[in-house]
């Protein structure tokens, strides 16, 4: 398990005053992904038509392109707004595999300043039911530091 205060903290200081939603994501998606072994694949997938989602800044192998809000983990989070957390991907229903090690996964929204889903964070593993309440809450909290301020 990751020190999520200090991973808070580096992400504080190394965003702030940035406002470029890449720059933020590149950073967020970076310190994220090297802070913890359970992250195989950690990024974004950006809102950037009505119902569709596509990659944005990543760590890991290729991810796929695009995701519709339909379908998937990442569809399931774009489109309820809530985080899904998701022990093992081959139980969950139209999960897309981007990767075949995926056995696990987290996605979580991001959410703007005024509320709006403009991104999901997703954080794959290779490991099954790698994830925890803990990890989401966290993670959260990170989110909405960076991107609903």
């Amino acid at each position: 398990m990751p020190d999520y205060d200090l991973l808070s903290k580096t992400i504080r200081s190394l965003t702030e005053g940035e406002d470029d939603t890449i720059a933020l994501m590149a950073t967020v998606a970076c310190e994220v992904h090297h802070s913890d072994a359970r992250f195989d694949w950690t990024g974004f997938y950006r809102v950037t038509a009505p119902e569709l989602l596509k990659i944005g800044p990543y760590q890991g192998g290729h991810g796929c392109l695009q995701i519709p809000f339909s379908r998937g983990v990442c569809g399931a989070a774009a489109r309820t707004g809530q985080v899904q957390l998701v022990p093992d991907v081959e139980a969950f229903e139209g999960h897309i595999a981007c990767a075949s090690s995926t056995r696990s996964e987290l996605v979580l929204p991001v959410f703007d300043a005024r509320g709006a889903v403009i991104a999901v964070f997703d954080i794959d593993s290779n490991q099954p039911d790698a994830f925890t309440q803990d990890d989401a809450t966290a993670l959260t909290a990170i989110l909405s530091e960076v991107f609903a301020r």
